[in-house]
């Protein structure tokens, strides 16, 4: 059965909703350009979140191009001449436009794991064991899990070496979120959980071994399995 776009809107997760708020308050002018945001200390302090939580937020912000962050120094809004376009989150409400965005994401993120399998340093394959450990450990059931699996996928873009990967599919995954907490909330958790493990897994074990055919073969897997748990019909060849 399909999954109406309304339970996968009530899914959203806490990251989404932080950075849908501040976009709010940028877009209405209650933020204006060239403000700095507060620190990731003071606003976990003021939303009642954890740090990691609030610096997911902040990565989709500086994905969608509202923020920019200055090492040392903080994220600032951008001035509107200097913004992409953007998908804002009510604009995926309608399971078309939802689905389109998902068939993006295939020829991006297949690439980008063949891409990574022939690139990629030891630094991004520890990145990798990073966001796998947190994937499958004491949190895997809770939403540190998923912030953990967009961390795994944002991983992949950037171990391609190519800064455009990282961009599009850092915005891209950051929506699909959506779809992760919808397939939570319609199987078995412990099932769904396990299954998306299992693929994780072997999409960081065809990269760590650089058979990049094998890393596409395994991320088309994931998201094709991805797709199916929340009922997406997919054009696939």
């Amino acid at each position: 059965m399909a999954i109406g776009m309304e339970q996968i809107r009530r899914s959203e997760h806490l990251p989404a909703r932080i950075a849908a708020q501040i976009a709010r308050d940028i877009s209405e002018g209650r933020i204006k350009s060239g403000d700095r945001l507060p620190t990731e200390h003071a606003l976990a302090k003021t939303l009642g979140v954890s740090r990691t939580v609030v610096r997911e937020a902040i990565a989709q912000l500086r994905n969608e191009g509202l923020v920019e962050t200055r090492q040392g120094v903080g994220a600032f809004v951008t001035e509107p001449q200097a913004r992409p376009i953007r998908i804002a989150q009510n604009d995926l409400d309608d399971r078309e436009s939802f689905r389109d965005l998902f068939q993006l994401r295939l020829p991006l993120e297949i690439e980008a794991a063949g891409l990574a399998a022939l690139h990629h340093t030891a630094e991004d394959l520890a990145r990798l064991d990073e966001a796998l450990a947190q994937m499958t450990g004491a949190e895997k059931w809770t939403e540190q899990g998923i912030i953990a699996d967009l961390a795994f996928h944002r991983a992949v873009a950037d171990a391609t070496g190519n800064a455009y990967f990282g961009m599009f599919i850092g915005f891209i995954a950051e929506r699909i979120s959506l779809a992760i907490n919808a397939a939570r909330a319609s199987a078995v958790l412990e099932e769904i959980v396990e299954t998306t493990i299992a693929e994780h897994v072997a999409v960081r074990d065809a990269i760590a071994s650089r058979d990049a055919l094998a890393a596409r073969a395994a991320m088309r897997q994931h998201l094709t399995g991805a797709a199916s748990r929340i009922a997406l019909n997919l054009e696939i060849y």
